[in-house]
């Protein structure tokens, strides 16, 4: 991007895989110059990931747009100078390798900050700069798995089960663009930079809303419920003549209104159901009854009677359904970088352009000698 809040800062990015790159892909939409530091000769692992169009990677693309590539081997004097420039002038150094790597690298926030005092260095690792498990390697299911979350999917007599996406990854990259956003505010008042400390396992604790709520305060675990919410009933995946919808019934008050649009008005007075706890003591008894309302008509009729009825329903959509869905191309959530489609910025501001083509992710090395040339000094 051109233009935006960040366009005057410039991010050395030396992050890889999926949680880092999210994250200084997001600081290029929103303006800032991103040098993605790369290791000779293979580059960032996704690379490698299939399927590739015209030789890159999907993947790789869909979380690179928009930023420049260099690539250096850190055991180099020449690249290590390179590197150490680039940094002493950048504003965001932005990194995702583990502590063991960065202290042997030379290149932990102490040493780097006497060069450079006003630098924001922003990590994110499996589990932190502290703590017994600090230099443990991670990825997103190991994540999932060890902060509980694995435990909470799937059906209740099922395995546990990963989510289907890489959540914490993505929630681990949107919380460090969350804290460079505040360590810039920050600078402007102070005129230092500071370290900034993401944890994946921190972050995917920060999101277990009632089932750790639960755990803390002596109140029942919340073990897997399948697809329904395990306090707010009705919530949950209701067949109908044809395909399954969502709804949700979260008061009394939106229960009412559901039980009219459905054609069960008594259930509104039922002893079982007069109250959010008591549906949710007698769940399957209401699903029941609602499950044998719904059967008479296809999915996109009740839609169109629930809508009306202003209650939260949806189809169950497929990837490939929603990429058709009108309230998608309006938003403009499907760009395309390089001839590559892929989810657009969901971060809309009235003066941030966004436009529906961006800036391809870039090939290994396509901007090494521009950025030699630029950072390394000038000999006489």
């Amino acid at each position: 991007m051109s233009s935006g809040p960040f366009s005057d800062i410039l991010v050395v990015d030396l992050t890889h895989i999926l949680s880092g790159p999210y994250c200084t892909m997001y600081l290029a939409e929103l303006g800032a110059r991103v040098i993605k530091v790369e290791h000779a000769g293979h580059g960032d692992d996704t690379r490698a990931f299939s399927p590739k169009h015209e030789g890159m990677s999907i993947f790789f693309a869909s979380v690179n747009r928009g930023k420049e590539s260099i690539a250096l081997d850190f055991e180099q004097p020449n690249d290590r100078a390179l590197l150490l420039e680039m940094i002493r002038r950048a504003d965001v150094l932005v990194e995702n390798l583990r502590f063991a790597t960065i202290e042997h690298l030379g290149l932990d926030y102490q040493q780097l900050r006497t060069i450079n005092p006003r630098l924001i260095y922003a990590a994110i690792s499996g589990f932190g700069q502290s703590g017994p498990m600090n230099n443990r390697p991670a990825y997103d299911p190991i994540i999932q798995a060890t902060g509980g979350l694995m435990s909470l999917n799937g059906q209740p007599n099922d395995p546990p089960t990963k989510v289907g996406v890489s959540v914490v990854d993505y929630i681990s990259g949107l919380f460090c663009l969350a804290g460079i956003e505040a360590a810039l505010y920050q600078r402007e008042r102070t005129n230092k930079g500071t370290r900034i400390d993401i944890a994946m396992l921190d972050a995917q604790v920060a999101m277990l809303e009632a089932a750790l709520n639960n755990a803390l305060n002596g109140e029942p675990a919340i073990t897997r419920v399948g697809s329904r919410h395990p306090v707010v009933t009705p919530s949950d995946l209701f067949d109908t003549a044809d395909r399954p919808i969502y709804l949700i019934g979260a008061n009394d008050e939106m229960f009412a209104r559901l039980c009219n649009a459905i054609g069960r008005p008594e259930l509104k007075s039922d002893p079982r159901f007069t109250t959010t706890a008591s549906r949710t003591v007698n769940e399957r008894a209401l699903k029941t009854e609602i499950q044998n309302a719904l059967s008479a008509r296809p999915a996109a009729e009740w839609i169109g009677i629930l809508n009306d009825a202003l209650i939260p329903c949806s189809l169950v959509n497929s990837v490939e359904e929603m990429t058709q869905l009108p309230q998608i191309s309006e938003r403009n959530m499907i760009v395309s970088a390089g001839g590559i489609r892929m989810a657009g910025n969901p971060i809309k501001m009235i003066n941030l352009p966004d436009n529906p083509t961006r800036s391809a992710a870039p090939a290994l090395d396509a901007d090494g000698d521009r950025i030699r040339a630029e950072f390394l000094p000038k000999k006489s």
